[in-house]
């Protein structure tokens, strides 16, 4: 469902395209400097998600802005608490005399708490805040078949977790000498609103909905993770394991080695270790640790996966 690729080498800021089975849209996890971030990449970018805006994960910003601008429809792009005006200084800082109003639109979504988020949209050539509005809701975007949750981290700044989270699916098993037809979508229907009354008709026969039920099963959703830079505290590990556990996939920060965790709690990073316990405690089998830091030389970045593995298992 989810297929996700982090564009940015281990020396530059962090960048993960995920693309999505038989979609026409890419989304984007921050914008570090990712040079393999190509320019149709961010042509077909529907959706960026900014987990904060320092600079190491929001430098590209402007590259991705330039190579989208003309796509001629609505971008969005989420983030904590001040990224409205923040994208906003960003774009107003260059001209705009020749850009055609219907160039491209964005959407800011600025997650101001749990449950609410507040949306500006921003159009060309004066950028002026427009159609300001408080949503609530627990998802940040939707897509027909996923949705985008978060979960606020204390980063000595807020920090956003996203979890991408595909629409479970009712299955229909074909047995007893039946087959396929529009019945199958009425049952579906049926199934997903509870009502076992609905009469089904196959070939001529009448069947109550609830007599039919036995023949679907439902498919969970695949859920992708991207938990970037977090302190490693109880706080922010009670929040991920409220929100990840269970994943199909989690991309994880971590940040610096085990001997440099003073570093770490100095400056609300997380850890090989403290990453990989939190991955353990959560169920995660496929846990990929990203963004490490860049003072680290090649060998240095394999001894802190290895030290990210042997706490994860």
């Amino acid at each position: 469902m989810f297929n996700a690729e982090i564009k940015s080498a281990p020396d530059e800021d962090i960048c993960i395209l995920i693309k999505v089975d038989n979609h026409q849209f890419n989304y984007i996890v921050d914008c570090g400097e990712a040079k393999s971030l190509g320019v149709k990449e961010c042509m077909n970018t529907n959706a960026l998600f900014i987990s904060h805006t320092h600079i190491d994960h929001f430098v590209n910003f402007d590259t991705i802005l330039r190579h989208q601008i003309g796509v001629q429809r609505k971008i969005v792009v989420t983030g904590p608490k001040g990224i409205t005006d923040q994208i906003q200084n960003r774009i107003k800082s260059y001209c705009w005399n020749l850009i055609d109003k219907d160039a491209i639109t964005y959407e800011v979504r600025e997650i101001l708490k749990d449950g609410e988020y507040k949306s500006t949209i921003l159009r060309p050539p004066m950028w002026e805040k427009e159609e300001e509005n408080v949503v609530a809701k627990t998802t940040v975007f939707e897509e027909k078949r996923f949705v985008v949750e978060y979960e606020i981290l204390d980063h000595k700044t807020d920090t956003i977790a996203y979890l991408f989270k595909a629409q479970d699916k009712t299955k229909i098993e074909l047995r007893d000498g039946l087959k396929g037809g529009k019945w199958v979508r009425e049952l579906k229907d049926a199934y997903e609103a509870a009502d076992e009354e609905k009469t089904i008709e196959i070939e001529e026969k009448a069947y109550k909905a609830k007599e039919l039920f036995h023949l679907i099963h439902l498919e969970k959703g695949k859920k992708l993770g991207v938990i970037l830079d977090h302190a490693a505290n109880e706080q922010n590990h009670s929040k991920i394991k409220r929100k990840f556990t269970g994943c199909d996939e989690v991309y994880i920060e971590c940040f610096y080695k085990d001997e440099d965790k003073e570093f770490a709690e100095k400056n609300y990073h997380s850890y090989a270790l403290k990453s990989g316990e939190i991955m353990k405690a959560c169920g995660i089998e496929n846990a990929i640790p990203v963004h490490f830091s860049r003072k680290y030389e090649e060998q240095d970045i394999i001894e802190l996966i290895e030290q990210f593995e042997k706490a994860k298992n």
